[in-house]
């Protein structure tokens, strides 16, 4: 009884040794925290534009038109 409750109390502190360190991996080395908000917010513009220049390619809208604003007789 109670060396499984020692091994399940060592899983537990093991898990959540690599779930920290897991987390704390996403920061660069030597970066403040507003660098790496602006890194964030970089990517995401940069991401953002990427997926609209798709739609924009998929839905046919990345070229001008080339239908005539004149009347035919």
């Amino acid at each position: 009884m109670k060396k499984s409750f020692v091994r399940r109390v060592l899983l537990v502190v093991a898990l959540l040794g690599i779930i920290l360190s897991l987390g704390c991996a996403m920061d660069q080395p030597g970066e403040t925290a507003a660098e790496g908000h602006r890194r964030h917010k970089r990517v995401f513009r940069i991401n953002n534009s990427g997926l609209m220049s798709d739609l924009d390619t998929f839905f046919l809208t990345d070229k001008p038109s080339t239908l005539t604003d004149k009347r035919l007789p």
